[in-house]
């Protein structure tokens, strides 16, 4: 999957490229990263990609043209080599919730383009003109959007076959199945006074299964209770699960 990421500091997102299983990633060609910078493509001096805003306030506003220009280099680029563009993603507080169900629609997209704002705000005619939809990791305020997107395509580039080391480990993870994850534990089996439940050392599959089952219910339970709600409302309890809810 291809990613193209329009920001002004382009420097972070090695930590995204370079380590962990993102970088593994991109090292395997699963995904790429391709970097562009607005500043790239302005014709002052200064190269000046901010301006005050129009009726006042606090801050400044990045302008559309330096934004606009790159991502016509963008597309063009992408023209020549004959990739499908995709969207156009802008991070953002009014954007829709970042979710996993959202990661994976992100998946079969086949390729995106994100946008990184700065400073107080976008030129809201270069969001009008050019973005498609916009994404928020939730109700806080970050200095830019660089994070959130790298928060984005970490999510994504987990989700691509062969990514990770085990195929289980995605379709295992919090939030797939609606619910939290069920605690794990590994060596050794006694630390500091504190053992490994004695169903995990059994080697009964099929008590294993149940009891991580309900041990992600009871977290889900305690720590999310919305999610419980959710999971209930799209049909992913079983009878079971409701029995033990009621149990809690």
């Amino acid at each position: 999957m291809r990613f193209d990421v329009v920001t002004i500091f382009p420097e972070m997102f090695s930590a995204l490229t370079q380590w962990g299983v993102t970088g593994r990633a991109c090292e395997t060609s699963l995904a790429s990263v391709h970097l562009w910078n607005p500043r790239d493509f302005c014709a002052d001096a200064r190269k000046t990609v901010d301006d005050r805003a129009y009726g006042g306030g606090p801050g400044m506003v990045m302008m559309a043209k330096p934004l606009e220009d790159a991502l016509a280099q963008i597309q063009l680029t992408h023209q020549s080599a004959k990739v499908a563009s995709g969207p156009v993603c802008l991070l953002a507080p009014q954007g829709e919730r970042f979710t996993q169900k959202k990661a994976a629609e992100i998946l079969d997209l086949g390729n995106l383009t994100l946008i990184c704002g700065r400073y107080e705000a976008i030129d809201q005619r270069f969001i009008d003109r050019n973005v498609d939809f916009q994404l928020s990791l939730g109700d806080f305020v970050l200095s830019g959007g660089e994070i959130p997107a790298m928060a984005v395509m970490d999510a994504v580039i987990r989700l691509i076959p062969g990514a990770l080391g085990d195929s289980e480990s995605a379709a295992q993870d919090s939030f797939i199945n609606g619910l939290l994850d069920h605690p794990h534990y590994t060596r050794p089996e006694i630390y500091e006074n504190l053992s490994v439940p004695d169903v995990l050392l059994g080697g009964h599959h099929a008590k294993i299964a149940d009891w991580r089952r309900q041990k992600s219910l009871e977290l889900t339970f305690r720590l999310r209770p919305d999610l419980i709600e959710s999971a209930r409302a799209n049909g992913l309890l079983t009878r079971e699960d409701e029995q033990f809810l009621r149990s809690l």
